[in-house]
C-alpha cells in the first residue's frame, strides 16, 4: 500500500475513532481494501482512478457520524454493479448480512429488465425506498453516492448534467430535507442550479459577492452587540454568521419575483445555547435590542418539522434597516438539524436502537403504504416527487393532536390521515367549527373535524382529482379495487383492447399464456383479471400493459433464417437504383410476375413472415402474417402463400412510434442524428402531451429489411430523450 494509500485510510479510520471509539475498525480496513483491489484499473469518465468516488462516499459518511457497517458498505456500495466478479452472496460472506442488505438496497436494478430509462429510474427508487423500510442508513449511503457525484459532474456531458441534477433536485435534495440532513440538502441544491441555470448561478455569485464586504462588517457589528447582552445575562452561547446558501436565494427570486436587490434577509445568525429556556430567553434578548418584522417569527421548538428539525426562526432590521434572521437553538437541536436522522443512528452492544425514529418517519410509511398499490413507473415518480417536496401545514385535531400534511391538502386528505375507515365514511368537514365544502385547501393552525356517516357508499372517484396526498389517492383506490373489482376488470379489458387497436393489434392475440406471464410475475399479480382490475382502476397504464405484451410477443416468435444484417456497426450503404424489379422482392405462389403491393396496416419487410390476398384489379397484397386483419378476413380462399426472394434488392417503408421527453429542439435534433444515420426520413408526425411533458412522434422510414428498422430501434432506444420505441 502507497503513502498516500495509508494517509487516506489512516483519515477515514481516525474520523470514525473520533465519534465512535469502539467502532469495528477491522471491516472497514477489510472493505477498503476489497474495493480498492475490486475497482482496480477502472477510471472514472473524469479520468481519475474509480476507487476515489467510493472512499469519498465513506469519508461523507464518517462525517455524518454514522456506524462502521454503514461506512463499510459505502466503500463496497458499487462493487455488485460494477465488478463482473462480486456478486451480493459474496458481500454477504466477506462482510457479513448486515453490510450485504445496505449494498443491495443502493445497487441499481439492470436497465435490460425495463422497457424506458424513466421506467428503470422508478423501480430503482422504489427499490431503494423499499430498503429504506428496512434500514435508513440505505438512503444516507445513496445521498452520499449522489453528493459526490454532482461534485464531480463535470466530467459529464451537458445532456447529463441536465438530466442527473434535475433528478438531484426532484427526489434526492428533497429526500435529505425529509430526512433533515440539512448539510447535504444545501449543497445538492446549490450543485443543482450550477447546471440547471449556469448563467443565474454564476451573476448571483457575482452580486454576492459584490458586498460581501459590507455584510460582513454588519454581521460582526450585530454579534457584538447581541454578545454584550448574553453575557451580562450569564447565558452560556455560540454565534455565528452565515449567507443564505445560494438555491435559497435563487428560489425567493424566482417564486417571488424580486430582483436581487430586493432581497434583504442574505445573513442568518445563529445563536447556539444549552436549554429550551435559554432559546427562549435569547429570543426576549433580540426582541428587545432589534424591530421584529411581522409573520416572520416561527417556533419550530414547540411544533417540531416532521424531520425533527428544532429551531426558533426569526426576522428583525438591524443598523441602517438591514433585515437578518435569527436562528436560536440548542446544541443538540443543531446536531439534528446538519445531521438529521443521522445523529439518531446509534448502536448498543450490537443492537439497533433507532424504534424512536418510527413516530419521525412516518412520511416513509406513508410512502410504502401505496407505493405498493401505484405500479405506473411514470405516477409512482410523480407522487414521489409531490409527497418528498411539497411544502408543510400543521393543522390540529379535535382534541388538539396536531397532524403534518402537504400544502394544498384538503379535509379528505385529513380524513385519510386518520385512518382509512373515517376517510372512507367522510361525507362532510368543520375547519375552525363551519362547514367547508371537502375540496377546501387547509392551513397551518387549522381546527379540522370530519363529519362521518356509516351508511356512507364510500369514497367518490372524483375525490381522486382533489386530493393531494399519495396516501389517500391510494386509499381511494384501495377502496374501488376491493369493492368494484368486477368492474374495474370490464373497465380494464376495454381499455387494454382500445389501446391494442390503438397500436393496430390484436388484444387476444397479445394474451397468450406465455406473453401474459412475465407481465403477472413483474406486477406480482395473480391472475389475468387481477391484471385488469389494476388498468380499470388507474393502477397502471394501459400503455404500459400493451408495450410490454407486444415485446413478449416478439421474444417469443419463430426465429427468422440467419441473414447478414444490411446495416451493421455504422448503416451507410448505397441506395439502389429507381429501377426496382416490379414484384417488389416477392414471390407468389401460383402467380408468377403479378402486380404486388403492401398493406398499409402492417407495412411488412424483408424478414417478416408474410401472406398474399387477392384483390380485384389490383394484384396481390402483401400483409405481416401476424396481422390483426389477417385473422379476421371474411373470406380466407383469396389468401395465397408469399415469400421473399432470395435476393432482395429494393427499400421499403417502416414506421415506428417514439415517446420521447419533450424539449426545445427535440424534432431537429432527431432529424440530424438519423440523417448522420445515413437513414431516409419519408414521412413524420409529432404531438406534445403538456400535461407529462412528453412528445409522441412517429416516423416512416426506408429501410433494406427487417433487421435494419430493429437496428435503428436500438440505436434511438439509447438517446437520453427516448421513454420508449416500437415498430408500428
Amino acid at each position: 500500500m502507497t503513502q498516500e494509500e495509508c494517509r487516506n485510510l489512516d483519515e477515514l479510520i481516525g474520523t470514525l475513532l473520533k465519534y465512535h471509539p469502539e467502532a469495528h475498525v477491522e471491516l472497514v480496513e477489510k472493505a477498503y481494501h476489497f474495493a480498492e483491489k475490486a475497482h482496480e484499473g477502472q477510471l472514472r469518465k473524469s479520468g481519475e482512478p474509480y476507487f476515489t468516488h467510493p472512499l469519498t462516499v465513506a469519508s461523507i459518511l464518517a462525517k455524518l457520524m454514522l456506524d462502521a457497517p454503514t461506512i463499510a458498505a459505502g466503500l463496497l456500495h458499487d462493487t455488485v454493479e460494477d465488478c463482473d466478479d462480486v456478486t451480493i452472496e459474496r458481500i454477504e460472506k466477506e462482510f457479513g448480512q448486515e453490510v450485504a442488505l445496505l449494498v443491495d438496497g443502493v445497487t441499481k436494478l439492470r436497465r435490460l429488465d425495463f422497457s424506458s430509462r424513466v421506467e428503470q429510474q422508478a423501480e430503482s427508487i422504489r427499490k431503494m425506498i423499499l430498503a429504506m423500510s428496512k434500514d435508513i442508513r440505505v438512503v444516507l449511503i445513496k445521498l452520499a453516492d449522489r453528493t459526490h457525484n454532482m461534485r464531480t459532474l463535470k466530467s459529464q456531458p451537458p445532456e447529463s448534467q441536465k438530466r442527473i441534477a434535475q433528478e438531484t433536485l426532484d427526489i434526492y435534495a428533497p429526500l435529505a430535507h425529509r430526512l433533515g440532513v440539512y448539510k447535504i440538502k444545501q449543497e445538492l441544491e446549490d450543485l443543482c442550479l450550477r447546471y440547471l441555470d449556469p448563467e443565474g448561478y454564476q451573476n448571483l455569485i457575482t452580486k454576492v459577492g459584490m458586498k460581501r464586504a459590507e455584510r460582513e462588517a454588519n454581521i460582526r457589528a450585530v454579534i457584538n452587540t447581541l454578545s454584550e447582552k448574553l453575557k451580562e445575562m450569564h447565558i452560556h452561547y455560540e454565534i455565528d454568521g452565515r449567507p443564505k446558501h445560494f438555491y435559497s436565494i435563487y428560489r425567493k427570486m424566482v417564486l417571488q419575483h424580486k430582483p436581487f436587490e430586493q432581497i434583504f434577509d442574505l445573513i442568518a445568525i445563529r445563536v447556539l445555547v444549552d436549554t429550551v429556556q435559554d432559546c427562549y430567553a435569547v429570543l426576549g434578548v433580540v426582541h428587545t435590542l432589534w424591530k421584529q418584522i411581522p409573520n416572520r417569527f416561527k417556533d419550530y421548538i414547540s411544533m417540531p418539522k416532521p424531520n425533527m428539525y428544532q429551531s426558533l426562526h426569526t426576522t428583525v432590521v438591524g443598523e441602517k434597516g438591514m433585515p437578518f434572521e435569527v436562528q436560536i437553538r440548542t446544541y443538540e437541536m443543531h446536531r439534528i438539524a446538519e445531521y438529521g436522522i443521522a445523529a439518531h443512528w446509534r448502536y448498543k452492544e450490537g443492537k439497533q436502537v433507532a424504534d424512536s425514529l418510527d413516530n419521525k418517519l412516518y412520511w416513509l410509511r406513508q410512502i410504502l403504504d401505496w407505493q405498493n398499490d401505484t405500479r405506473d413507473s411514470e405516477e409512482f415518480i410523480k407522487s414521489l416527487k409531490v409527497d418528498l417536496f411539497s411544502d408543510e401545514i400543521f393543522v390540529f385535531t379535535p382534541k388538539g393532536e396536531i397532524i403534518d400534511l402537504p400544502r394544498g391538502a384538503t379535509p379528505i386528505d385529513f380524513a385519510y390521515r386518520i385512518h382509512s375507515a373515517v376517510g372512507n365514511k367522510c361525507v362532510g368537514a368543520k375547519v375552525n367549527g363551519r362547514i367547508v365544502t371537502l375540496d377546501t385547501p387547509l392551513n397551518t393552525g387549522d381546527f379540522v373535524e370530519i363529519i362521518t356517516q356509516q351508511n356512507s357508499k364510500g369514497p367518490s372517484r372524483d375525490w381522486l382529482k382533489i386530493v393531494k396526498t399519495s396516501q389517500a389517492k391510494a386509499k381511494i383506490r384501495q377502496f374501488y379495487k376491493k369493492e368494484l373489482k368486477e368492474e374495474n376488470i370490464a373497465n380494464g379489458k376495454q381499455m387494454l383492447d382500445y389501446e391494442a387497436r390503438r397500436q393496430a393489434l390484436s388484444l387476444p392475440m397479445l394474451l397468450k399464456p406465455e406473453y401474459v406471464e412475465p407481465i403477472l410475475h413483474k406486477f406480482s399479480f395473480a391472475d389475468v383479471d387481477d391484471l385488469y382490475a389494476a388498468v380499470g382502476c388507474g393502477g397502471v397504464a394501459a400503455a404500459q400493459v400493451v408495450t410490454r405484451l407486444r415485446e413478449e410477443q416478439k421474444n417469443h416468435e419463430k426465429p427468422l433464417v440467419p441473414v447478414m444484417p444490411r446495416v451493421q456497426a455504422d448503416p451507410v450503404h448505397t441506395r439502389p437504383s429507381s429501377s426496382a424489379k416490379d414484384d417488389m422482392g416477392i414471390k407468389i405462389a401460383g402467380l408468377p410476375g403479378c402486380q404486388v403491393h403492401f398493406a398499409k396496416c402492417c407495412t411488412p419487410l424483408p424478414g417478416d413472415e408474410i401472406v398474399g390476398y387477392i384483390t380485384r384489379g389490383r394484384g396481390v397484397t402483401i400483409h405481416a402474417k401476424d396481422c390483426v386483419n389477417v385473422n379476421q378476413s371474411h373470406d380466407p380462399n383469396r389468401w395465397v402463400e408469399a415469400e421473399w426472394s432470395e435476393t432482395v434488392n429494393s427499400y421499403y417503408n417502416g414506421s415506428i412510434q417514439i415517446l420521447a421527453q419533450d424539449r426545445h429542439n427535440l424534432l431537429a435534433d432527431l432529424m440530424s442524428y438519423l440523417s448522420a444515420q445515413k437513414v431516409t426520413v419519408c414521412a413524420l408526425n409529432a404531438r406534445v402531451n403538456n400535461t407529462n411533458h412528453t412528445c409522441t412522434i412517429e416516423l416512416t422510414l426506408q429501410v433494406a429489411n427487417k433487421q435494419e428498422l430493429e437496428w435503428i430501434i436500438k440505436q434511438i432506444a439509447k438517446r437520453q430523450d427516448t421513454i420508449e420505441i416500437f415498430r408500428v
